[in-house]
């Protein structure tokens, strides 16, 4: 952790008076823990964020500039290896005349929409290697038609870029490419909103406001996302599913934002507003391209049940998912959530049940995602942090299948 962090943690502990074994007591952590933070030690954002309440500010307010460390990582080094063909249709060079890359014949737009129809397929089936194989022809072939049709034609060719651009970012920010993530978002925002096609272009900014988060960019995902609802706000008794939906996920993104910025009234008011959306719906929706994830009662509940992990609150977290429309019984009532929801949720159950020391209930869940979602699983952090905790605090001999999912998740035993 950077110097810079510590010692903004270390002003507003003395700012309010505390001396570190206050500042423990009062963040519900471990003395060795305030001292690792403070001594520019890596700790996690949940950690982060209990700090910042003790303290009473924004967990944003903790952060700091400066360079960043030097750390080699081969994982980042083979990732820009195997991008690289993505990397070039996506960002290709910009001379001052011609162009660099080679001319690319304009694909047909039937063609390109069920590319990215398909796409999408894959991705939500977890193939993510499947996903980046298509993704550069898809971007090549696209820009081409762009460029090469005019009239309405053209303008339906711009929007079938946008869609592309849309699932181009939407994978590379699940792979944890944000720069390439954000070049692709934003672009898809910029088209969809020169062509009229604002339900398209909010979609955008859902996604774009998740890569915000996953950087920790807390005030700004949170200000985007409560900007944009403001401005779809849909009249309820005229709104389609797909418009409630979009409207939904962006008082879900403003509730996680405020949430992990110590923001709880913020965050309150958003997980109201989202289940307000989810209540008007009445039951999972999922209709893509009008609309590109799963919305409803479920989702708005799961993402209430992620506040409670972020607090610790194990016990809460186990009783929730347990009742309501996360109930086995609900299902057909509310019907499921998205692979993804439905995998981050099980997380969070996953760390609860390390935080009360059932660790073989913990695994399971880990066992169930890894046949369910294995490569997806590989890409959260939150698994490994789960199967970390596993490794520390279990004090009888590890199982052989604590020891392969170690082995799968990079966790060192």
């Amino acid at each position: 952790m950077s110097t810079g962090l510590a010692d903004n943690v270390r002003k507003y502990r003395r700012t309010a008076g505390l001396s570190q074994e206050g500042l423990a007591e009062a963040s519900d952590l471990s003395l060795s823990t305030v001292r690792k933070v403070e001594q520019g030690g890596h700790v996690s954002m949940e950690t982060l964020h209990a700090l910042a309440r003790a303290l009473n500010v924004s967990t944003s307010a903790l952060f700091a500039t400066e360079a960043p460390k030097s750390v080699l990582s081969t994982q980042d080094e083979a990732n820009r290896r195997y991008l690289v063909e993505l990397r070039r249709a996506l960002m290709p060079p910009i001379a001052l005349s011609a162009p660099l890359s080679e001319p690319v014949e304009a694909g047909e737009l039937s063609s390109i929409r069920q590319g990215v129809q398909d796409g999408h397929a894959l991705y939500q089936a977890d193939r993510y290697g499947a996903v980046a194989k298509r993704l550069p022809s898809l971007l090549r072939t696209s820009e081409a038609a762009a460029s090469a049709l005019d009239g309405e034609e053209g303008q339906h060719a711009v929007i079938a870029r946008a869609h592309a651009l849309l699932l181009t970012g939407k994978y590379l920010t699940q792979v944890r490419q944000y720069d390439m993530a954000y070049y692709a978002l934003a672009e898809a925002i910029r088209l969809a909103r020169e062509t009229g096609q604002t339900q398209l272009a909010a979609t955008g900014v859902v996604g774009l406001c998740w890569l915000l988060l996953r950087q920790d960019r807390f005030d700004e995902s949170e200000q985007l996302a409560a900007q944009t609802a403001v401005e779809i706000e849909p009249r309820m008794s005229e709104a389609t599913p797909a418009q409630l939906a979009v409207w939904g996920e962006l008082w879900l993104r403003v509730a996680a934002a405020a949430r992990r910025n110590n923001r709880p009234d913020v965050a309150n008011h958003s997980r109201r507003m989202a289940a307000a959306a989810g209540g008007a719906l009445a039951r999972e929706h999922a209709d893509f391209p009008s609309h590109w994830s799963a919305f409803g009662p479920v989702t708005a509940e799961a993402k209430a049940v992620e506040d409670l992990a972020l607090v610790g609150d194990a016990r809460g977290i186990l009783r929730r998912a347990d009742e309501g429309p996360l109930s086995a019984k609900a299902v057909k009532n509310f019907g499921r959530l998205s692979a993804n929801n439905w995998g981050r949720h099980r997380l969070d159950i996953a760390r609860a049940h390390v935080l009360l020391g059932s660790h073989q209930d913990a695994m399971d869940e880990l066992t169930n995602l890894r046949d369910t979602a294995d490569v997806w699983l590989t890409h959260q952090p939150m698994a490994r942090r789960v199967m970390t905790d596993i490794l520390k605090t279990r004090k009888r001999t590890l199982t052989e299948d604590m020891r392969s999912m170690a082995a799968h998740l990079g966790v060192a035993g």
